[in-house]
């Protein structure tokens, strides 16, 4: 749904299932879902829920997050 190739592009519905794997501990949709916060792709801009996201993944050893938590502290 985030890039529209197999499906229509869809920011709302793609936050959603973003989110479903964060929650579940997926690093990657963490670090995703901390991009479509701090740019408002899908939700409004809130960079308090992109830190806690960003952090999550970060957390988990995911690079980019690790880089971009220092935005957060």
């Amino acid at each position: 749904y985030m890039e529209g190739e197999v499906v229509e592009q869809d920011y709302g519905e793609g936050v959603k299932w973003t989110r479903k794997a964060a929650e579940q501990g997926d690093a990657v949709a963490q670090y995703n879902l901390f991009v479509c916060y701090y740019c408002g792709m899908g939700v409004e801009k809130d960079y308090e829920e992109a830190a806690k996201w960003c952090r999550k993944a970060a957390e988990q050893g995911h690079e980019n997050a690790k880089k971009e938590l220092k935005r957060f502290e």
